[in-house]
């Protein structure tokens, strides 16, 4: 469960193994004979000019904005709120370079294959055999005769590691990756100093477009020959990297020898033991805190990546109990290795061409908060922290986005970012993100969950959730003849209600994303504040429409029509994240979140799609309709040889969505936890055997220490920080449960 194993090697960069710290990420594909390993470095992003974009200063204008939307001419009041702007994209996240090692047998030391691919593969090796532990970040691969190679990147000590023990081979690198920039120019340099032979990778970027350019150093230990700009390595040698990206022109190289040479100093011998010991007792108690473990066949436990997705694609009506077993850990394993300096991107921390789709930025109404479904529930709080510092990196410039578009306080996040600002300035007369507003309290909601599961202080997260509550308080100007506010501008990402022509416009009124963040946002604030006025503007939001069809509206504005075949479903927020809308406290309104879910359309089967709606059916408790939603994913074509998975259907972009998720969705099916409130196999379909899931952790401070079931038995065993009383439903029945403090409390249900 805890690895993957591939007889085959990758022969394109997409099925790469991966392994990564959060910072720096490898990806290791070729044969034996010519291997390539990408490296990647989470702030690598190509400059392009935006960085000193700033918001557009439209309070003097919204006024008549709101006028023109309420008197229904939307498209006006679209290129008045875009004040003539053109769609700006974010600097788009690229790949540093590819180290290449390539067997001495190769065109007499010459090779260099295009590196993104593999060189014309020799006859492969006897027993050939990939590997990446999960639960140590440490890819391995082996070949009769003896020949091994293996890396990690270390958590401990911020390097790259790799071990050559193979026999003499050439190691060089190289800057020729697919779609990369003909302005983008490399300098590689092989040399000696202090001892060791070094490898340096200088990438420079166009001029004045932001920044300077960014740089690699490795140092190698062992036999060693410099050979031109390549290192001649006579037996078992260590490449250790480090990585860093410049603004102002020159190059950190001193800081970069200085570090590896303090690595070289406290490690003796620069051991590969040793330093991976160092990461991995960092690494693997992050992974080991949650397992699931189906009841699946042992034979196809152990069965090759490659086996089982076949086994898969041969079959896409029914999920595979072994892969879906192998997919949940794999998607932790890969969390963890993308999140530490920042949350994860598009594709985690990890490309191997400069031609990510949709900048291969943070993509924050959908995709960001997709991924990190898992990580509070699963027991990560370090990727919550990752997620925690893109937002203090960036507060500020949400303050400036609310006070330059809308007039107010309060914070108004952009709809997405490269990583280095969050200023708003991704939109055009089409694409009308200034209206985007939720987009604050959506990315602060990990952040308040995080308290809700753990008890931990906000600190200074409170006061963000604050301004959340003051953008809206300040925001709200228009009443209807009822006296309650009209939320306007309003935009639901990323669909408008069709107009005549059945065409989408964006620019509407109430939608009902916004109203769930208000409220909530007001809720949290009246309880941080002690501050009676945000129950008074909490009562005065519009209410939910629920349609001529029983579903719940996107807009709660008469005459809207909804765009039913969206690949967002931006309004069931209510239902998750929020738990606002759930079938026993809101039945009414569950049954029209439940009718919307299953009205909307799948577009173009998008991953975070079809796991959105997943999260959404586990929460209103259709197994059923989660386990649909499943399919469309594991059933469909969408996962790489490293278990990195794709956007669309049929391996389409490389994409982190449906992998990071897929933990969460399994999760919510398996526990649906709120303070006071545990409902244990919510939404577990009957075509997937049962099983034990340990390690989760809960809203309201509790553990799931171990949870086991099957057609006829459930039996878990919970853990609270806190002495409380909290009540257990499942399909096999309900109690009230005292839970002491700090001491475990077994239950068995039947049917």
């Amino acid at each position: 469960m805890h690895r993957i194993d591939d007889t085959a090697p990758a022969a394109r960069w997409e099925d790469a193994f991966l392994t990564g710290n959060g910072e720096y990420g490898l990806m290791v594909y070729g044969d034996p004979t010519a291997e390539r390993i990408v490296v990647d470095h989470h702030r690598f992003v190509l400059p392009n000019g935006t960085r000193g974009l700033r918001p557009p200063e439209l309070a003097g204008v919204i006024e008549q904005v709101r006028d023109l939307i309420l008197a229904g001419r939307r498209t006006e009041a679209g290129r008045l709120l875009a004040a003539g702007r053109q769609l700006e994209w974010t600097q788009s996240f690229h790949p540093g370079y590819a180290l290449t090692v390539d067997d001495l047998t190769v065109d007499d030391l010459t090779v260099d294959a295009p590196a993104g691919r593999a060189a014309e593969p020799a006859p492969l090796p006897a027993d050939y055999l990939r590997t990446t532990d999960f639960t140590t970040g440490e890819i391995t691969v082996r070949w009769a005769g003896g020949g091994t190679r293996q890396a990690f990147v270390s958590r401990a000590d911020r390097v790259a590691v790799v071990r050559l023990a193979a026999g003499p081979c050439l190691l060089g690198a190289t800057g020729d990756l697919p779609g990369r920039p003909a302005d983008v120019s490399y300098d590689i340099t092989a040399y000696r100093r202090d001892g060791y032979a070094f490898l340096r990778v200088r990438g420079s970027y166009p001029a004045g477009l932001g920044a300077y350019g960014f740089e690699g150093l490795t140092l190698v230990t062992g036999d060693t020959e410099i050979l031109g700009d390549r290192i001649l390595i006579g037996g078992d040698a260590l490449a250790l990297t480090v990585l860093d990206r410049y603004d102002a022109p020159g190059w950190g190289t001193g800081v970069l020898h200085a570090r590896l040479a303090g690595l070289a100093d406290q490690q003796p011998g620069a051991d590969y033991q040793r330093l991976l010991v160092r990461h991995v007792a960092l690494h693997r108690p992050m992974y080991q805190r949650v397992e699931l473990r189906l009841r699946v066949d042992e034979a196809d436990r152990r069965r090759p990546v490659g086996e089982l997705l076949d086994a898969q694609r041969a079959d896409d009506q029914r999920l595979s109990p072994a892969l879906l077993e192998r997919l949940f850990h794999a998607g932790r394993y890969l969390l963890i290795s993308s999140s530490g300096v920042l949350p994860p991107r598009l594709t985690g921390l990890w490309l191997g061409s400069w031609d990510a789709a949709w900048a291969g930025d943070f993509t924050t109404d959908a995709n960001l908060n997709l991924q990190l479904s898992g990580a509070n529930i699963g027991a990560l709080p370090e990727v919550t922290a990752a997620h925690r510092r893109l937002i203090a990196g960036q507060v500020d410039d949400w303050r400036r986005n609310a006070r330059a578009v809308y007039g107010g306080r309060g914070l108004l996040a952009p709809g997405r970012t490269d990583g280095e600002h969050g200023h708003l300035f991704h939109f055009c007369d089409e694409w009308p993100w200034p209206a985007w507003l939720p987009g604050a309290h959506w990315l602060l909601y990990p952040l308040w969950e995080h308290h809700l599961v753990t008890g931990e202080p906000l600190g200074e997260v409170a006061g963000w959730l604050v301004e959340a509550a003051e953008f809206f308080e300040d925001f709200l100007t228009r009443v209807d003849d009822d006296g309650r506010y009209m939320i306007v501008p309003s935009f639901s990402a990323e669909t408008g209600p069709p107009d005549e022509h059945d065409e989408p416009v964006y620019p509407a009124v109430n939608a009902t994303m916004d109203i769930a963040a208000a409220r909530h946002a007001m809720r949290v604030a009246g309880g941080l504040t002690g501050a009676p006025r945000w129950a008074d503007l909490a009562a005065r939001l519009p209410g939910y429409l629920v349609d001529e069809r029983g579903a719940l509206a996107e807009w709660a504005w008469p005459g809207y029509r909804a765009d039913d075949d969206h690949r967002h479903i931006s309004h069931l927020y209510p239902v998750w994240p929020l738990h606002e809308i759930t079938p026993d406290g809101t039945p009414e309104l569950a049954r029209a979140a439940h009718r919307a879910l299953a009205v909307r359309g799948d577009e173009n089967l998008s991953a975070h799609g079809s796991l959105h709606r997943a999260l959404v059916a586990a929460r209103l408790r259709d197994a059923d309709r989660a386990a649909a939603n499943l399919r469309k994913i594991i059933c469909a074509d969408m996962f790489f040889r490293s278990l990195m998975s794709a956007h669309n259907p049929g391996l389409q972009t490389y994409n982190a969505d449906a992998v990071h998720t897929l933990p969460g969705v399994l999760i919510e099916m398996l526990v649906d936890s709120r303070p006071g409130s545990l409902h244990l196999l919510p939404a577990w379909p009957g075509e997937l055997p049962g099983g034990t899931l340990r390690g989760v952790t809960c809203r309201g401070r509790i553990t799931v220490e171990e949870l086991t079931w099957d057609a006829t038995t459930l039996r878990v065993r919970l853990r609270s920080a806190l002495s409380q009383q909290v009540a257990v439903r499942s399909p096999y029945g309900a109690r009230a449960v005292d839970l002491p403090a700090d001491e475990p409390v077994e239950l068995s249900l039947h049917t």
